[in-house]
């Protein structure tokens, strides 16, 4: 299996988190810009985005709740997304929570970063940084029910505000007022699947 990836999207890195914790060997990482359309990339996901999975028998999967599902019901061992029950549902949505805060963090990032100064939106601005708190909110008051085992929900909180650090700490102050959200990063940062896919400096 190839997949397709860039060091910088957090979608990709949940993908990679997953298979670091599962210890999922035979995946070979292809680094690409999805901005740049590689025809690689473009031929196996039109929409041109990371992360894409590319199977042994050349069959695609994207985008990134799909991809980590196949992984870990294929990779078998301990799941980290339940298989039924209200746990499945609890993880996904903790899941759809983070994954939207990637998706408001990188439209702020393109927006601030792609756009020329003139032309940036305050209005969309201020609207994506109060959807990023307020969603903040709900994770700090949400994140002392998160189990010790890790879920898909556990990785995917993770990559979100390591993202908000890395893409808007300039506009969004994530841990100010949000004390067990800030310790539980602090100490799940540290785990060697989250060491091993820093975005490099």
């Amino acid at each position: 299996m190839r997949l397709f990836y860039a060091p910088t999207s957090p979608f990709a890195r949940k993908v990679r988190v997953l298979i670091a914790e599962k210890a999922i060997d035979g995946i070979e990482l292809v680094n690409v810009s999805p901005f740049d359309a590689p025809a690689e990339l473009v031929t196996s996901n039109p929409l041109s985005k990371v992360p894409a999975l590319i199977l042994g028998d050349g069959r695609a999967l994207y985008d990134s709740p799909v991809i980590c599902e196949y992984l870990d019901q294929a990779s078998g061992g301990t799941l980290l997304i339940p298989l039924g029950g209200d746990e499945r549902w609890q993880v996904l949505r903790r899941q759809a929570l983070a994954d939207g805060i990637m998706e408001t963090c990188l439209s702020l990032a393109l927006e601030v970063n792609r756009r020329p100064e003139n032309e940036r939106s305050p209005d969309w601005i201020e609207h994506w940084c109060r959807t990023m708190r307020r969603s903040a909110d709900a994770l700090e008051t949400e994140i002392g029910s998160y189990s010790a085992s890790i879920d898909i929900g556990h990785i995917a909180t993770a990559c979100a505000l390591a993202y908000l650090d890395f893409r808007a700490a300039q506009h969004v102050d994530w841990r100010t007022g949000r004390p067990e959200l800030a310790a539980w990063f602090g100490e799940f940062l540290q785990r060697p699947s989250m060491l091993a896919t820093q975005v490099p400096e």
